[in-house]
């Protein structure tokens, strides 16, 4: 496959990956409309750690980066669905407001529940 055509793949699993994050965070917004701490990037951190390990533990080769299927879902999707700098930004709003509990809790969910979603995505692939 080109250098061209993996590219777009990437471009569109990533506006995916990113439409579909921004849409399931409203609805859990909407649903808990004032949580204590940003559960909404906590779910769907979890939840793209464990499509990526289902992924990850199904086509793992060691050509990956030229597989169209993981360059589009793998890189492009759940790179995009998944975020690590609005984890960053609001870890660090929670530590600003003095909410060193809270953020702690953030940080800790966020972190091994996304571990573990990847692990248990893997192992049941």
């Amino acid at each position: 496959m080109s250098q061209a055509a993996l590219i777009l793949i990437l471009t569109v699993g990533g506006g995916s990956g990113a439409l579909c994050r921004y849409l399931l965070g409203l609805a859990v917004m909407k649903k808990f409309p004032t949580p204590r701490i940003p559960i909404a990037m906590i779910i769907v951190n979890i939840i793209g750690s464990f499509g990526l390990g289902i992924l990850y533990g199904n086509v793992y080769t060691e050509t990956l980066y030229n597989d169209a299927l993981f360059v589009f879902l793998g890189l492009g999707f759940f790179g995009a669905f998944t975020t690590f700098s609005t984890f960053s930004v609001e870890a660090v709003q929670l530590i600003m407001d003095n909410k060193y509990q809270h953020a702690l809790i953030y940080l800790s969910l966020s972190i091994f529940g996304s571990i573990i979603g990847f692990l248990l995505g893997y192992f049941i692939s």
